[in-house]
């Protein structure tokens, strides 16, 4: 297996980047002790959607509102409103159940591109069934498929193994959640009123330094079923804006009232021509602690002497590695992806 790897260690202030079911920081428990955790899922997510800003190949859509854009498709593709809507119908089925009390949405959200839903609507109107006219499509326009994968629960057939993989990301120390009371001022309650705020209440949130892991396995992303038909530029070009945007994008939950937007102070990328995805989470087994210097010093350290320790005993080999902050990030990138044929 050919992979990049990225080992990427950032800090966040206050924050709720990722919240569970009752709004609280999502944790978890690792060498016995409890971590602040930011979920692949929600990773991903914000990953794709910086993706989507920095190249034009990053356009795929997981949506429930299937049947409008087919039917609009089928439309540009020459048939009239109503037989649009019934081979709509008929395309939306194959990938999910139509919802009883939404007629314009199917039940489970489906991701597709623009491509493929032009693609399908052609292939209809030129006669295949809605059956055979999904199974013969490209997604040269949705690498963010290729990298993410899609599982369709009514047709296996029709899922795509995702070519990245992506770690909860887990504090390098141990964190607890803590809560922030707020209050909310009435600007129109009289001077002779009670001094009491209009509003009050509390949220929950954590700062930590996380490490967090992102692969991505080469040879699966450019194979036939996935980016194969992309030339050497464009695949460049993919790469180029997955590691930007795995590397820049940041969560969004509570933005605006907890704004923790930053960027990573380190990252070890590597290439391997084979061999399997590792991760260095085993660096933070035992929490590291600041000393007085803060968790980012503590935490690298710990990374490197992770990352030399499995090189010597397990005689791990990389083609390339580079530091992020002794290279820069055009170079970092660079190196990371002028292997790419």
């Amino acid at each position: 297996m050919k992979l990049i790897e990225l080992h990427i260690l950032q800090s966040f202030p206050v924050s709720c980047l990722n919240r569970d079911d009752v709004g609280s920081p999502k944790t978890a428990v690792f060498g016995g002790v409890q971590r602040a955790r930011l979920s692949s899922q929600c990773l991903k997510r914000a990953a794709r959607t910086v993706a989507r800003e920095l190249a034009p190949n990053f356009q795929g859509i997981r949506s429930r509102f299937l049947k409008g854009p087919f039917t609009d498709a089928l439309k540009a593709a020459g048939l009239d409103e109503t037989k649009a809507a019934e081979q709509s119908l008929a395309i939306c089925k194959i990938f999910s159940t139509q919802d009883k009390k939404h007629e314009a949405q199917v039940t489970t959200a489906v991701y597709l591109s623009p491509a493929e839903i032009k693609q399908i609507a052609k292939a209809v109107v030129d006669g295949k069934s809605p059956k055979d006219a999904v199974k013969k499509v490209d997604r040269l326009d949705a690498a963010d498929i290729a990298l993410f994968g899609r599982m369709v629960a009514n047709d296996a057939t029709l899922n795509v193994e995702g070519a990245s993989m992506f770690s909860h990301a887990l504090s390098s120390h141990k964190a607890s959640n803590d809560i922030d009371f707020y209050s909310a001022v009435d600007d129109l309650k009289g001077d002779s009123e009670d001094a009491g705020a209009g509003m009050i209440g509390t949220l929950e949130f954590t700062s930590a330094t996380y490490y967090r892991y992102t692969a991505i396995n080469l040879d699966l992303l450019f194979d036939n079923s996935h980016l194969g038909k992309l030339n050497a530029d464009e695949r460049k070009a993919v790469l180029d804006a997955f590691i930007r945007a795995t590397l820049m994008a940041v969560p969004g939950a509570r933005k605006n009232s907890m704004n923790a937007a930053t960027l990573p102070f380190e990252v070890l990328g590597i290439l391997k021509e084979k061999g399997q995805p590792i991760q260095l989470i085993n660096a933070f087994e035992t929490p590291v602690t600041s000393n007085g210097k803060g968790l980012a010093e503590s935490s690298l350290a710990a990374l490197k002497n992770e990352h030399d320790k499995l090189k010597r005993v397990w005689g791990i080999q990389t083609t390339v590695e580079t530091w992020l902050t002794q290279d820069g990030l055009e170079t970092f990138i660079t190196k990371l992806i002028g292997h790419v044929q």
